[in-house]
């Protein structure tokens, strides 16, 4: 009931989240990857030693074609990221990568045009876009039945507002991310996005449906219990349970994060941030803006 009671406290503190996210993606935008932006992209395997991070990117320095990144990627395997290439600069590259003591395979070498990446940007937006409509056309026909004291196209609303706060965030840090240690936007951060959507309504569903199930509850009972106690009620009712299956997840994406590949530490970051924000806003956003939108419809 404290949360519901205490919403403004949550409502200032999400606002203030929100609004460095925004800040952020707007003051430094995204550093995409060539997923997006296009280039060329070089998987290594050394079936010996492995050179050093640091000596592979001083190699590619000075070749002098502009901007790259290396990734480790197991315990053998480099991923290098750089403009698009021409086969005389793929070979120079290539050059910089050997040693006389390691023998190297090349795993793959692929190249990504400027059209094709904005073409893979386009889709992942509206990907995003059809994901987040379809979810409120779900919540509201799965409340259709619910007329009062709210009705059920609030509580798609309340969602809305919820999935916007769920995705905007984790987006904001991973653009700090990208300004200060140069992380990259790809194709697992939409893919992150699209699955941290589907775990925050899912989550905001639960309360929701407890929300259902006790106004159902005080109607046969010809029980005229205030909404605002009732949904305090419904959140303390699944706040044990959202908490422990929250906690579960996010022991399983840390032991991901520590001890999986290089290639998905940043997906399993991703997530890990996705999952304790949409936590945070099904129990302390979605559910008390319920209260909220019953407060200002009797105003």
């Amino acid at each position: 009931m404290w949360i519901v009671k205490n919403r403004i406290i949550f409502y200032i503190f999400s606002t203030i989240l929100f609004a460095v996210s925004f800040y952020g993606i707007f003051t430094y935008g995204f550093n995409q990857s060539i997923d997006f932006r296009g280039g060329t992209i070089t998987e290594v395997k050394y079936t010996e030693a492995r050179l050093a991070q640091e000596d592979i990117e001083s190699g590619i320095t000075k070749l002098g074609i502009g901007g790259f990144s290396v990734r480790p990627s197991g315990d053998t395997n480099y991923i290098i990221r750089t403009r698009e290439l021409t086969p005389a600069e793929r070979e120079l590259v290539l050059g910089a990568l050997g040693h006389p003591l390691t023998k190297l395979i090349i795993e793959r070498q692929n190249t990504i045009g400027p059209v094709a990446g904005s073409e893979l940007k386009n889709k992942a937006m509206k990907a995003i876009v059809v994901v987040v409509l379809m979810i409120v056309l779900f919540v509201t026909f799965a409340f259709r039945g619910v007329s009062k004291p709210v009705s059920s196209w609030k509580y798609g609303l309340a969602v809305v507002i919820a999935l916007i706060h769920d995705v905007v965030i984790p987006t904001g840090v991973f653009v700090f991310l990208g300004h200060y240690l140069g992380v990259e936007i790809d194709l697992l951060f939409v893919t992150g996005l699209l699955a941290i959507l589907g775990y925050s309504v899912h989550d905001s569903i639960v309360v929701f449906d407890r929300v259902r199930e006790n106004l159902r509850i005080n109607q046969e009972n010809n029980t005229h219990e205030d909404f605002e106690t009732l949904v305090g009620k419904s959140v303390n009712q699944t706040f044990a349970r959202s908490i422990n299956t929250s906690l579960t997840i996010f022991i399983t994406l840390i032991a991901l994060y520590i001890f999986g590949p290089a290639a998905t530490k940043h997906f399993a970051l991703l997530l890990t941030i996705g999952v304790i924000v949409g936590t945070y806003s099904s129990i302390f956003v979605a559910s008390p803006l319920l209260v909220t939108f019953y407060k200002l419809q009797k105003k």
